[in-house]
Protein backbone atom coordinates (compact mmCIF):
# COMPACT_ATOMS: atom_id res chain seq x y z
CA UNK A 1 0.00 0.00 0.00
CA UNK A 2 1.74 3.43 -1.04
CA UNK A 3 1.66 6.21 2.47
CA UNK A 4 1.95 9.50 1.81
CA UNK A 5 3.32 10.99 5.06
CA UNK A 6 2.17 14.06 4.87
CA UNK A 7 -1.23 13.59 3.47
CA UNK A 8 -3.87 11.82 6.36
CA UNK A 9 -7.15 11.64 4.20
CA UNK A 10 -4.85 9.55 1.25
CA UNK A 11 -3.45 6.88 4.20
CA UNK A 12 -6.66 6.69 5.40
CA UNK A 13 -8.54 6.14 2.05
CA UNK A 14 -5.85 4.04 1.04
CA UNK A 15 -6.56 1.49 4.41
CA UNK A 16 -10.14 1.63 4.51
CA UNK A 17 -11.35 -1.74 5.36
CA UNK A 18 -14.54 -1.96 3.81
CA UNK A 19 -15.89 -0.76 -0.24
CA UNK A 20 -18.39 1.70 0.98
CA UNK A 21 -15.65 3.53 3.51
CA UNK A 22 -13.55 3.70 0.58
CA UNK A 23 -16.31 5.05 -1.46
CA UNK A 24 -17.28 7.93 0.71
CA UNK A 25 -13.69 8.75 1.93
CA UNK A 26 -12.66 8.87 -1.54
CA UNK A 27 -15.70 10.98 -2.49
CA UNK A 28 -15.08 13.81 -0.01
CA UNK A 29 -11.34 13.97 -0.77
CA UNK A 30 -10.11 17.38 -1.99
CA UNK A 31 -7.84 15.62 -4.59
CA UNK A 32 -4.90 17.56 -5.66
CA UNK A 33 -2.52 14.48 -6.44
CA UNK A 34 -2.09 15.71 -10.02
CA UNK A 35 -3.18 18.92 -12.44
CA UNK A 36 -6.59 17.04 -13.21
CA UNK A 37 -7.83 18.26 -10.02
CA UNK A 38 -7.66 21.97 -12.08
CA UNK A 39 -10.47 20.75 -14.66
CA UNK A 40 -12.74 18.28 -12.67
CA UNK A 41 -15.63 19.17 -11.20
CA UNK A 42 -16.55 15.90 -9.26
CA UNK A 43 -14.19 12.45 -8.59
CA UNK A 44 -15.24 9.88 -10.50
CA UNK A 45 -15.87 6.76 -8.57
CA UNK A 46 -18.13 4.28 -9.93
CA UNK A 47 -21.34 3.11 -11.03
CA UNK A 48 -22.43 -0.70 -10.59
CA UNK A 49 -21.92 -2.92 -8.15
CA UNK A 50 -19.02 -3.09 -5.66
CA UNK A 51 -20.13 -6.94 -4.78
CA UNK A 52 -20.15 -8.09 -8.43
CA UNK A 53 -17.91 -10.44 -9.85
CA UNK A 54 -16.72 -8.42 -12.49
CA UNK A 55 -15.12 -4.64 -12.70
CA UNK A 56 -15.11 -2.75 -15.85
CA UNK A 57 -11.98 0.02 -16.65
CA UNK A 58 -11.90 2.42 -18.93
CA UNK A 59 -9.31 5.17 -19.08
CA UNK A 60 -10.84 8.56 -17.70
CA UNK A 61 -14.03 10.32 -17.03
CA UNK A 62 -15.77 12.62 -19.65
CA UNK A 63 -17.72 15.66 -19.93
CA UNK A 64 -21.12 13.92 -19.13
CA UNK A 65 -19.18 11.71 -16.20
CA UNK A 66 -17.71 15.17 -14.55
CA UNK A 67 -20.81 16.55 -14.15
CA UNK A 68 -22.97 13.21 -12.73
CA UNK A 69 -19.76 11.85 -11.00
CA UNK A 70 -20.36 8.33 -12.39
CA UNK A 71 -19.07 6.81 -15.42
CA UNK A 72 -20.28 6.27 -18.45
CA UNK A 73 -23.34 7.54 -18.42
CA UNK A 74 -23.49 9.35 -22.02
CA UNK A 75 -24.27 7.51 -25.25
CA UNK A 76 -21.09 5.47 -24.62
CA UNK A 77 -22.34 4.19 -21.65
CA UNK A 78 -25.78 3.58 -23.09
CA UNK A 79 -24.09 1.81 -25.45
CA UNK A 80 -21.78 -0.50 -22.71
CA UNK A 81 -25.34 -0.97 -21.04
CA UNK A 82 -27.00 -2.37 -24.10
CA UNK A 83 -23.62 -4.54 -24.48
CA UNK A 84 -23.84 -5.86 -21.29
CA UNK A 85 -27.61 -6.50 -21.39
CA UNK A 86 -27.29 -8.22 -24.42
CA UNK A 87 -25.63 -11.30 -22.50
CA UNK A 88 -27.58 -10.83 -19.68
CA UNK A 89 -25.55 -8.52 -17.72
CA UNK A 90 -27.50 -5.98 -15.58
CA UNK A 91 -25.49 -3.24 -15.03
CA UNK A 92 -26.23 -2.08 -12.21
CA UNK A 93 -26.00 -5.57 -10.40
CA UNK A 94 -23.47 -7.73 -12.52
CA UNK A 95 -20.90 -5.59 -12.81
CA UNK A 96 -18.89 -1.93 -11.39
CA UNK A 97 -17.64 0.40 -13.85
CA UNK A 98 -14.43 2.69 -12.90
CA UNK A 99 -11.88 4.38 -14.94
CA UNK A 100 -7.98 4.44 -14.39
CA UNK A 101 -8.07 8.41 -13.58
CA UNK A 102 -10.32 9.50 -11.29
CA UNK A 103 -11.07 13.25 -12.78
CA UNK A 104 -11.30 14.49 -16.34
CA UNK A 105 -8.85 16.45 -18.39
CA UNK A 106 -9.35 19.58 -19.64
CA UNK A 107 -9.46 18.56 -23.05
CA UNK A 108 -10.66 15.37 -24.66
CA UNK A 109 -7.44 13.17 -24.49
CA UNK A 110 -5.31 10.51 -23.10
CA UNK A 111 -4.10 10.87 -19.15
CA UNK A 112 -0.43 10.88 -18.99
CA UNK A 113 2.10 8.83 -17.09
CA UNK A 114 2.37 11.22 -13.93
CA UNK A 115 -1.40 11.37 -13.81
CA UNK A 116 -2.10 8.01 -13.83
CA UNK A 117 0.78 7.69 -11.36
CA UNK A 118 -0.91 9.63 -9.05
CA UNK A 119 -4.04 8.08 -9.36
CA UNK A 120 -3.52 4.49 -9.80
CA UNK A 121 -3.44 3.73 -6.17
CA UNK A 122 -6.85 4.34 -5.98
CA UNK A 123 -7.81 1.99 -8.86
CA UNK A 124 -5.74 -0.71 -6.92
CA UNK A 125 -7.52 -0.17 -3.55
CA UNK A 126 -10.45 -0.91 -5.00
CA UNK A 127 -9.52 -4.06 -6.79
CA UNK A 128 -8.71 -5.42 -3.71
CA UNK A 129 -11.32 -4.65 -1.82
CA UNK A 130 -13.88 -5.58 -5.11
CA UNK A 131 -12.14 -8.64 -5.64
CA UNK A 132 -13.22 -9.07 -9.19
CA UNK A 133 -12.66 -12.85 -10.83
CA UNK A 134 -13.14 -11.00 -14.24
CA UNK A 135 -11.73 -7.35 -15.17
CA UNK A 136 -12.75 -6.17 -18.64
CA UNK A 137 -10.34 -3.60 -20.28
CA UNK A 138 -12.08 -1.06 -22.17
CA UNK A 139 -9.80 0.18 -25.10
CA UNK A 140 -5.88 0.20 -25.66
CA UNK A 141 -5.14 2.72 -23.40
CA UNK A 142 -6.79 1.38 -20.39
CA UNK A 143 -4.30 -1.84 -21.17
CA UNK A 144 -1.45 0.28 -21.54
CA UNK A 145 -1.86 1.68 -17.98
CA UNK A 146 -2.72 -1.98 -16.21
CA UNK A 147 -0.26 -3.56 -17.93
CA UNK A 148 2.74 -1.46 -18.29
CA UNK A 149 4.36 -4.35 -20.54
CA UNK A 150 2.09 -3.65 -23.60
CA UNK A 151 3.83 -0.71 -25.48
CA UNK A 152 2.81 -1.40 -28.71
CA UNK A 153 -1.02 -2.44 -28.29
CA UNK A 154 -3.13 -3.66 -31.43
CA UNK A 155 -6.99 -3.82 -30.60
CA UNK A 156 -7.32 -6.17 -33.50
CA UNK A 157 -5.02 -8.31 -32.23
CA UNK A 158 -5.75 -7.83 -28.28
CA UNK A 159 -9.95 -7.39 -28.15
CA UNK A 160 -11.42 -10.65 -27.19
CA UNK A 161 -8.59 -12.63 -25.31
CA UNK A 162 -8.41 -13.40 -21.56
CA UNK A 163 -4.81 -13.27 -20.09
CA UNK A 164 -3.68 -12.65 -16.55
CA UNK A 165 -1.28 -10.45 -14.44
CA UNK A 166 0.68 -11.41 -11.90
CA UNK A 167 -0.28 -8.08 -9.94
CA UNK A 168 -3.66 -9.38 -9.88
CA UNK A 169 -3.86 -13.29 -8.70
CA UNK A 170 -6.86 -15.46 -9.30
CA UNK A 171 -8.04 -12.82 -11.65
CA UNK A 172 -8.81 -13.21 -15.48
CA UNK A 173 -8.52 -10.00 -18.08
CA UNK A 174 -10.24 -9.51 -21.13
CA UNK A 175 -9.39 -5.98 -23.67
CA UNK A 176 -12.51 -4.70 -25.54
CA UNK A 177 -13.02 -1.72 -27.76
CA UNK A 178 -14.66 0.93 -26.07
CA UNK A 179 -17.91 2.04 -26.40
CA UNK A 180 -17.40 5.30 -27.04
CA UNK A 181 -14.73 3.72 -29.99
CA UNK A 182 -17.57 1.92 -31.30
CA UNK A 183 -19.90 4.81 -31.62
CA UNK A 184 -17.12 6.37 -34.11
CA UNK A 185 -16.38 3.27 -35.98
CA UNK A 186 -19.66 0.76 -36.20
CA UNK A 187 -17.75 -1.73 -38.29
CA UNK A 188 -16.10 -3.06 -35.05
CA UNK A 189 -19.52 -3.94 -33.45
CA UNK A 190 -19.40 -7.38 -35.18
CA UNK A 191 -16.32 -8.33 -33.70
CA UNK A 192 -17.40 -7.19 -30.19
CA UNK A 193 -20.38 -9.48 -30.69
CA UNK A 194 -17.95 -12.25 -30.67
CA UNK A 195 -16.10 -11.15 -27.66
CA UNK A 196 -19.34 -10.81 -25.31
CA UNK A 197 -19.96 -14.15 -26.71
CA UNK A 198 -16.67 -15.53 -25.41
CA UNK A 199 -16.81 -13.48 -22.41
CA UNK A 200 -20.73 -15.01 -21.70
CA UNK A 201 -19.24 -18.75 -22.21
CA UNK A 202 -16.21 -17.83 -19.81
CA UNK A 203 -18.83 -16.83 -17.02
CA UNK A 204 -21.00 -19.78 -17.83
CA UNK A 205 -17.90 -21.92 -17.82
CA UNK A 206 -16.85 -20.31 -14.23
CA UNK A 207 -20.93 -20.32 -12.62
CA UNK A 208 -19.75 -16.99 -11.77
CA UNK A 209 -23.44 -16.21 -13.77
Amino acid sequence: MQIDLFDTELNQILAAESYADYKKRLSSYDCQRCTLCHSRSNIVIDRGNPKAPILIVSERPGDNEDRVGKPFVGRAGELLDKMLKSIDLEPNEDVLITNVVRCKPEVDRSPTKDEVDACFPFLEKQIALMAPKVILLLGAVAVKWVDSSRTDIKMEDEAGKFFTLPRFPGVQLMVMYNPAFLLRDPRKKTDTWEHLKALRNYLHAEKLK
